[in-house]
């Protein structure tokens, strides 16, 4: 069987994926989620000229080395009550509106002031110092597009533009089932012959960090019947994904592809042409998702990275699916690259001004430590050439 390139197998993932319903959230609680519709703004901000500046609204003519009149003060939610004449001048601060009639505000820094008057050797040029109505948005207008990330920035602008509830993407629930025999939870007592089941734990932190809702369904054993069971309860559950880590490849003990066909799968792909990752398969079971990821646990994590994280970006609507690729100067010589994509762990830092980046000590697919340790991932295309310290490379930050 051909293995099917990285590209052509994410392009076949995320092809005609649907969002998830919208539900409304208040402002409060909606830290984190995407947007399901555009925004627009309820207000204009500033709804008014504001100074930017403590000091002085002048009316005109403004000259050097004239005494203006103090006519009153201009305070922050408080108006002035009437336009400034010419040869007036009102006291006023921060964030208050500006009066009608005065063009410029000139810091008080700069005043000499004389009980009811005051002048400035240099005065400023209009417009000085005033936040102009509408500066920042316009009633109307849209500020926030649909599949934008609730960021604090994004949170601060939506109350900023009036809105207390917002319209989100309800979050995909990805199922997850470890399989293998040799598994035991985290903090379980252990012999000898098993290993602890570490890729659940990760895998649901990165659905976190997509937008996604983690469900660890458990251990399922070595067991056609068993594996079955345990997806069926997944799809019945309510999953938008169900994940299978493990059991993927072709061994007497890989029942992961064989019980998804039992429940009726669609095949997508199986095998690809990347390092780590080659087993990783996808496919349908109806409305829902259908992805195994390979046992070792840096193959998990990177095909979650490539695969798994982005398909919950798309169900969410979101423009930044795929991770964003960067150059950084390699500072360790790399070998030719085989047919398979390379994904090489490895430190970005920033010297001398440029982002380099050194692939870790050791590259095994089952080096926790190793990717713990990493930062980035060396991207190596198929069939790429040696690479001396010095070039660019392609990385991807984890």
């Amino acid at each position: 069987m051909a293995l099917m390139s990285v590209d052509d197998a994410q392009a076949a993932l995320l092809a005609g994926v649907a969002p998830t319903e919208t539900e409304w959230l208040d402002l409060a609680a909606a830290g984190g989620r995407t947007l399901a519709a555009d925004i627009v703004a309820l207000r204009t901000q500033p709804p008014a000229d504001l100074s930017a500046m403590d000091g002085y609204a002048l009316g005109a003519p403004v000259a050097s080395d004239v005494w203006y009149a103090v006519v009153g003060e201009s305070a922050a939610g408080h108006g002035f009550g009437r336009p400034l004449g010419p040869g007036e001048a009102a006291r006023i601060f921060t964030g208050a509106p500006v009066p009608d009639g005065a063009d410029r505000v000139a810091i008080q820094e700069d005043a000499e002031r004389q009980g009811d008057r005051v002048r400035f050797a240099d005065p400023p040029p209009a417009g000085s110092n005033i936040r102009r109505r509408g500066i920042d948005f316009t009633e109307g207008k849209t500020g926030l597009a649909a599949g934008t990330r609730l960021g604090f920035g994004a949170l601060g602008l939506a109350a900023a533009m009036n809105h207390a509830r917002l319209p989100v993407r309800r979050r995909p629930r990805v199922a997850l089932i470890a399989s293998g025999d040799e598994l035991v939870a985290p903090g379980a007592a252990s012999l000898p012959h098993q290993i602890v089941a570490s890729s659940t734990v990760a895998l649901a932190q990165l659905i976190h960090d997509a937008g996604g809702e983690a469900v660890d369904l458990g251990i399922a054993p070595d067991d056609l019947s068993a594996l079955r069971s345990h997806i069926r309860g997944a799809v019945t559950g309510g999953a938008d994904i169900v994940v299978v880590i493990g059991g993927v490849s072709v061994g007497d003990h890989d029942h992961t592809r064989p019980a998804f066909a039992a429940e009726g799968m669609e095949p997508g792909f199986w095998k690809i042409a990347m390092r780590p990752g080659k087993p990783l398969m996808h496919g349908r079971l109806g409305r829902v998702h259908a992805l195994g990821l390979p046992g070792n646990p840096v193959s998990t994590l990177i095909t979650g990275l490539l695969f798994l994280a982005p398909l919950v970006r798309a169900m969410l609507g979101r423009a930044d699916v795929l991770p964003d690729h960067e150059t950084a100067v390699l500072t360790a010589p790399l070998r030719a690259n085989d047919m398979r994509r390379d994904f090489l762990r490895a430190r970005l830092a920033v010297e001398a001004g440029r982002l380099t980046v050194t692939p870790v000590a050791r590259q095994d697919s089952s080096l926790l430590s190793m990717l713990a340790q990493a930062n980035a991932l060396i991207v190596r295309r198929e069939f790429a050439p040696a690479a001396d310290a010095g070039e660019e490379v392609a990385v991807v930050r984890v």
